[in-house]
């Protein structure tokens, strides 16, 4: 896959087939329509692009938008490049990009830029100044400017309408099973192991605190949840809790992820923790020989997911 840091960046010497959008998840309802881009461009007549935006347009419109994003920047394009198009742009958003009216974006960029044959959308998209144009208008556009429309409809994605905000919904739930059902993959973590306090290490249940960089990613429901991590390469199953240690009266949210049968130095190191069930809500036990036992209580029924899969 080519990347591109900007519309202007783009060339191509054959028309394109494309689709555009925040694409936050790559989720079931996206890789329906990059399926079909991709089917579209098999004989090589064509190209297949997407364009998505970084920042997030609501981050850049709504002064005070609080959204949290499924994907940080780098692990929406691994999931766009795995799905097999042959060129992606990350285009900044800003406030200039987003007067553009409709038409303004669909000659100077769709046309001019992209030459494009077809264009593949959701079947809610809306674009242009305001997002004020539907799919009617670019049906219009696409008439006067020659080129096809295809959208994809509700129905054609498993009956229901999938979206990123139903899937924010559900990791703010810490309904695991719908938004893994939603994604089409378990929802992960990427961070870097940091040096916590180590009071698990003296309970028998040591743990590798996860900092992600990127504060706009979204963080799930505080509690505790079964895990499946990629260490150097290494599928490793454990637990993970997000929270606050109130047990020992900690002062800041923390991801601290116990591996089963894992006893490495792993400090400075990245890894990638999928999430695959919410096992319980994070509670204030009144000790730490009650907070051992819970977890305990916690691996075992952690143990037995696993074992189950």
């Amino acid at each position: 896959m080519k990347l591109f840091h900007s519309i202007n960046d783009f060339q191509s010497t054959k028309k394109t087939i494309l689709t555009l959008g925040t694409f936050d998840g790559v989720h079931i309802g996206h890789k329906k329509i990059l399926e079909r881009i991709t089917q579209n461009t098999e004989n090589g007549k064509y190209e297949s692009l997407v364009l998505t935006f970084f920042p997030h347009p609501r981050m850049v419109l709504q002064e005070k938008s609080e959204i949290r994003l499924l994907n940080t920047i780098s692990e929406k394009i691994e999931l766009l490049e795995a799905t097999g198009i042959e060129n992606l742009i990350v285009h900044p958003f800003n406030e200039s990009f987003s007067r553009l009216t409709a038409e303004e974006f669909v000659h100077t960029i769709l046309v001019d830029k992209f030459q494009i044959q077809k264009i593949i959308i959701g079947h809610d998209h809306r674009f242009g100044r305001n997002r004020t144009a539907n799919i009617d208008d670019l049906i219009a556009f696409g008439t006067a400017y020659g080129f096809e429309v295809e959208q994809i409809s509700a129905e054609e994605i498993q009956d229901v309408s999938v979206s990123s905000t139903k899937i924010r919904k559900a990791l703010n739930e810490g309904n695991m099973a719908l938004a893994n059902e939603y994604l089409g993959y378990d929802y992960f973590l990427n961070g870097a192991v940091v040096k916590g306090k180590q009071l698990g290490r003296t309970i028998g249940f040591p743990t590798a605190n996860i900092h992600i960089e990127e504060d706009y990613k979204l963080i799930p429901k505080i509690g505790v949840y079964v895990v499946k991590a990629i260490v150097n390469n290494e599928v490793v199953y454990g637990m993970m809790n997000i929270g606050f240690n109130p047990t020992v009266n900690g002062d800041r949210q923390t991801i601290e992820v116990h591996l089963f049968d894992f006893d490495k130095d792993i400090y400075g190191q990245n890894i990638r923790v999928s999430l695959l069930r919410y096992i319980r809500e994070e509670q204030k036990f009144g000790s730490v020989d009650a907070l051992k036992a819970q977890l305990q209580q916690d691996q075992n029924e952690a143990l037995a997911f696993i074992n189950l899969l």
